[in-house]
């Protein structure tokens, strides 16, 4: 079993910043993608970062340059660095893990955190 736990969210100026921590325990295997998404109300949810178990990352097109994702092996805890941030920015953030064993693959996902960018 996968568990992740998320912290770092709340409220925040237009163009101020926050940052997303989100600790990941349990059975964790070599293969692998981890993720921030988000969902505002009333829409889908969408992918804002990813980061492959090689370092690879690839961002939504909206926060491209804004947003930073990376990760402490370590500790296991993988960050969402969010600066310049815009009332459009305003969702509930979730961490996400997908493990790949053979031709499966399984989601984890953490609690969500609400961002909230108003002035």
């Amino acid at each position: 079993q996968v568990q992740l736990v998320e912290s770092g969210g709340g409220l925040v100026q237009p163009g101020g910043s926050l940052k997303l921590s989100c600790e990941v325990s349990g059975s964790i295997f070599s293969s692998y993608v981890m993720g921030w998404y988000r969902q505002a109300p009333g829409k889908q949810r969408e992918l804002v970062a990813g980061i492959t178990n090689g370092g690879r990352t690839n961002y939504a097109d909206s926060v491209k340059g804004r947003f930073t994702i990376s990760r402490d092996n370590a500790k296991n805890t993988v960050y969402l660095q969010m600066n310049s941030l815009k009332p459009e920015d305003t969702a509930i953030y979730y961490c996400n893990i997908r493990q790949f064993v053979g031709i499966k693959d399984y989601d984890y996902w953490g609690q969500g955190s609400q961002v909230t960018v108003s002035s």
